[in-house]
């Protein structure tokens, strides 16, 4: 298997006025294509900050963190803008959606930066969204569908630019527990198909789904495992 991602002693400190706070103190990990990682850990753990920096929201104060066998750690704003527009598709807990714009043209926007024409793009938009079961809902606007159908365009517009990884941050946070399992199965039929899915959550029925486990504590990696159930399915 093709290594993804390769983080060494990756570390982030904040200046909070006089105080320097260790977000994260030396995380070194490998992720393969096609696996599905969870990141869990308590709140201060670090998970947000590693997702920053995986997702090239942010820079780390020292290490390296190869994506692709690209060294990104040392990019400035405006090539980590291009990595993640066209390596990352995020999922965020609070869907940000353009409230104006219908699901066709919010899940098209990832292809307007990357400078795709207007038709290709409407073409892409439209097949993602069957995709994700809401072919039927392409001239809605966010406040015409429910908090599922909401998440389901924010995966749409996550899968627009075949990335390379999906980044999903707490995506079923703001779901009931139905709409959170049918969400699910979505990012674990996205797996199936082979994409590579990191999904940062503090719940133990969300972290199941995944193949892998990693669990930080203090800014540090506590725990990296298998999750044997996960894995003996997936080779059925």
């Amino acid at each position: 298997m093709d290594l993804i991602i390769s983080v060494n002693k990756l570390r982030k400190t904040y200046i909070m006025g006089t105080q320097k706070v260790h977000a994260l103190q030396s995380i070194t990990l490998d992720i393969h294509r096609n696996e599905y990682v969870a990141l869990m850990g308590p709140s201060g753990s670090g998970k947000s900050t590693l997702m920053n920096l995986l997702g090239c929201l942010d820079t780390p104060s020292s290490g390296d963190y190869f994506l692709n066998g690209t060294n990104v750690s040392t990019m400035g704003d405006a090539d980590l803008a291009q990595v993640r527009n066209k390596e990352i598709g995020f999922v965020f807990q609070t869907f940000n959606l353009l409230p104006r714009l219908t699901a066709l043209d919010n899940v098209a926007l990832p292809l307007i930066y990357a400078g795709v024409n207007k038709a290709i793009r409407r073409a892409k938009a439209r097949e993602v969204l069957n995709e994700v079961g809401l072919g039927d809902r392409v001239t809605h606007k966010p406040n015409e569908l429910s908090g599922g159908q909401r998440q389901r365009v924010a995966i749409a517009r996550a899968l627009v630019n075949d990335p390379s990884i999906i980044l999903a941050d707490e995506p079923t946070g703001n779901l009931d527990s139905k709409t959170s399992l049918e969400i699910m199965d979505i990012l674990n039929n996205l797996h199936a198909k082979g994409n590579t899915i990191i999904v940062v959550t503090h719940e133990p029925d969300i972290s199941e789904n995944a193949h892998r486990v990693i669990k930080l504590f203090d800014g540090l990696v506590d725990s990296d495992e298998k999750n044997p159930q996960r894995v003996v399915a997936s080779a059925h």
